[in-house]
């Protein structure tokens, strides 16, 4: 069986909140609780879940943008999570990220040579020659005339500034690539393009893909698997087609019930969650999605004396993972 190219284990992110005259820890956000699942070379893994359930804080602190409180993470054998200095360096020559608002990550007082340029600049890769010719090269690649390298990020449409902010991950040549709902801000007529020439560069140049959206249609036509996550925790984990087939937490099912049908004479039962998200700084016990979900149980609220929670066991089914009771037990797993 291959090493995946990305493992990470269970992986923590606490936001500390400070209170009083000595700014003492009072309580922390937990937005990322304990994510483990790892992506093969090639490979897309979609990441879905509701605004807030922490799949853009997970995807920052894999890159190590953001330090992570707990957990491992491993690129291609190496430890990204305790990197440091030329290590760390180098290991982000390969792993790049594509943020969801094109014109709020560009500085706009840079040209788009000199956007797309600096990562050559700051790695030291190659002479000023070498990095006019890389530019031109990945301008091309995303579908931009390299005659615009003279202008600014305002005078271009949210479309060409994406296709800008790709070529600049693209330039260093990596081998993995964080897209952080990079379509989300975009018109509906552009992004089924941006799509489009995310899922060409992946296979042109063998690129892997952490996909992140809130966006269920999309994240089924890129995307090899899926993984779902509620209030900083994966919930369940498939390929793309077990999740949208057959989709076995009460969660995945209620998200994939507002995803709209293109045959108007189907029609599909809606389900509608009550209640809001809890707070991650108070989750509850037990299962997490307990207060929301209607096949929610005693055991599914119970505690412990020792972690104050239950979190179901993880079931896996076919290759299919799944954490619930209700699943568990009607599989005849039972409770562990």
């Amino acid at each position: 069986m291959p090493t995946p190219l990305l493992n990470v284990v269970d992986l923590k992110k606490h936001f500390p909140i400070r209170r009083g005259l000595l700014s003492r820890v009072a309580a922390n956000v937990r937005a990322v609780d304990g994510v483990s699942f790892h992506i093969d070379e090639g490979e897309t893994l979609g990441l879905v879940g509701e605004s807030g359930c922490g799949k853009t804080t997970a995807g920052r602190t894999i890159l190590r943008l953001l330090r992570p409180t707990e957990g491992r993470v491993e690129f291609d054998g190496r430890d990204v999570a305790h990197a440091h200095g030329a290590e760390l360096r180098e290991l982000r020559r390969d792993m790049q990220i594509v943020f969801q608002d094109p014109f709020g990550s560009l500085n706009p007082r840079m040209t788009i040579r000199g956007i797309v340029e600096e990562g050559l600049v700051v790695h030291r890769q190659g002479n000023r020659a070498e990095r006019l010719d890389r530019v031109r090269e990945v301008l091309e690649q995303v579908g931009l005339e390299p005659g615009y390298m003279a202008r600014y990020p305002h005078e271009f449409s949210g479309g060409q500034r994406q296709r800008i902010c790709v070529a600049r991950a693209l330039a260093l040549n990596p081998r993995f690539m964080v897209l952080d709902e990079p379509i989300s801000a975009l018109d509906v007529s552009i992004q089924s393009q941006i799509i489009n020439l995310l899922v060409e560069l992946r296979e042109r140049l063998k690129l892997t893909y952490l996909f992140i959206s809130h966006d269920l249609s999309v994240v089924e036509y890129i995307s090899d698997r899926v993984a779902v996550m509620y209030l900083g925790e994966i919930v369940e984990l498939a390929t793309s087609e077990q999740i949208y087939k057959d989709p076995l937490h009460p969660y995945t099912q209620a998200l994939l019930s507002s995803v709209p049908i293109r045959d108007p004479k189907t029609e599909r039962k809606r389900i509608v969650l009550p209640g809001d998200v809890p707070s991650p700084v108070n989750p509850p016990s037990g299962c997490r999605f307990h207060p929301r979900c209607p096949l929610a149980e005693d055991q599914c609220r119970r505690r412990n004396d020792i972690c104050k929670r239950l979190w179901p066991e993880p079931l896996v089914i076919d290759g299919h993972l799944v954490r619930c009771h209700a699943v568990s037990e009607k599989h005849g797993a039972g409770e562990e």
